[in-house]
């Protein structure tokens, strides 16, 4: 997630830089051949260009604006694992039975902390592995999916120092790590071994019946936002949506040179040099449209407009060791480069 009220232009340029110079090049040849030819047939009138272009702009905005809820849908889903996690760490901390309970009690409470947390960061990993219709997969589509993977590269490695402070933090025990190798879904395991201990604690009366459905409540709670961040994450955005998108603003960008030639003409021999620049730039708009929307389908892809997990991820690690009034207690992740992983 990017952390910066405004992007910079070197910012602009990284993301939708490169598409300047193939609308350069397209626009610059159709307009070099008009001049020399002097084809009048290439002018098309300016009519239908607007016409195009405006039902190419309403068709970008509505899935901008599907793929702004699917981005914003999955932030919500992890303020709701933030307040969830907040509100177990607090139960487990202070929940007394009333009932004399064995003397492990304390230490299954702490290992229910721990656990969560692992689970937490586990989760986060699922959901970073890249499905085939991300960007980060894809092969062969003019070098994109090849530069995403450097960006994602690039972006995980300037966390890299956070990643291994996390991967040196025990959460569990050799034996649950060994246990979990045998399991797909790692996080549901996780908080299946949760269930148990919470189980546990009832039976050895350190929770009373209600508190014990309370916290069993909760670990539901975890069930649900995972398996609302499972379906963003294996539901692509409809794939008609998203490539005839794709086809109308490059129908529109062959189209524009020829429907801004005649316009410029009456400006003079030299006035449809102006279609080159004019051109540049619409053809632009129309571009960084469509790749914001793109952009903005995958929340969980790994790049710099992501869902900012692990930097929640760390901020609900600090807000539970706190809770049980741990010492050893980590920093906030810090924005590298404005930008929030």
């Amino acid at each position: 997630m990017i952390v910066k009220k405004t992007l910079s232009l070197q910012s602009v340029f990284e993301f939708t830089g490169y598409h300047l110079l193939w609308l350069t090049g397209w626009i610059s040849l159709v307009t070099t051949i008009y001049y020399i030819s002097n084809w009048s047939i290439l002018a098309l009138p300016w009519l239908p260009l607007p016409l195009i272009g405006t039902a190419v702009v309403f068709y970008i905005g509505f899935k901008n604006n599907q793929s702004y809820d699917r981005l914003w849908e999955a932030r919500k889903i992890w303020s709701e694992i933030t307040n969830s996690s907040r509100m177990l760490a607090t139960m487990i901390t202070n929940y007394q039975s009333g009932e004399p309970a064995l003397a492990n009690g304390e230490e299954l409470r702490k290992q229910i902390v721990f656990r969560h947390i692992a689970y937490l960061y586990q989760l986060r990993e699922q959901l970073l592995e890249p499905t085939v219709w991300e960007h980060v997969s894809m092969k062969s589509s003019w070098g994109t999916g090849f530069y995403n993977r450097q960006r994602r590269a690039k972006l995980t490695s300037s966390f890299q120092e956070e990643l291994e402070a996390i991967a040196g933090r025990k959460y569990l025990s050799v034996e649950e790590k060994t246990d979990l190798q045998g399991y797909k879904n790692k996080a549901v395991q996780l908080l299946n071994m949760q269930t148990k201990m919470i189980q546990q604690l009832y039976k050895d009366n350190a929770l009373n019946m209600l508190q014990q459905m309370e916290v069993q409540a909760a670990i539901r709670n975890f069930y649900d936002s995972q398996g609302k961040m499972e379906r963003i994450k294996q539901s692509p955005f409809p794939r008609e949506y998203a490539t005839f998108s794709f086809i109308f603003v490059c129908v529109f960008i062959f189209f524009l040179p020829f429907g801004l030639l005649g316009e410029f003409e009456r400006l003079g021999a030299f006035g449809i040099w102006l279609t080159i620049p004019v051109g540049v730039i619409i053809g632009w708009i129309f571009v960084a449209m469509e790749m914001i929307s793109d952009y903005c389908e995958n929340p969980f892809e790994g790049l710099r407009n992501d869902t900012p997990m692990l930097s929640i991820c760390r901020e609900i690690e600090i807000n539970m060791l706190q809770t049980i009034g741990e010492s050893d207690i980590p920093d906030l992740i810090k924005p590298k480069s404005h930008v929030l992983i």
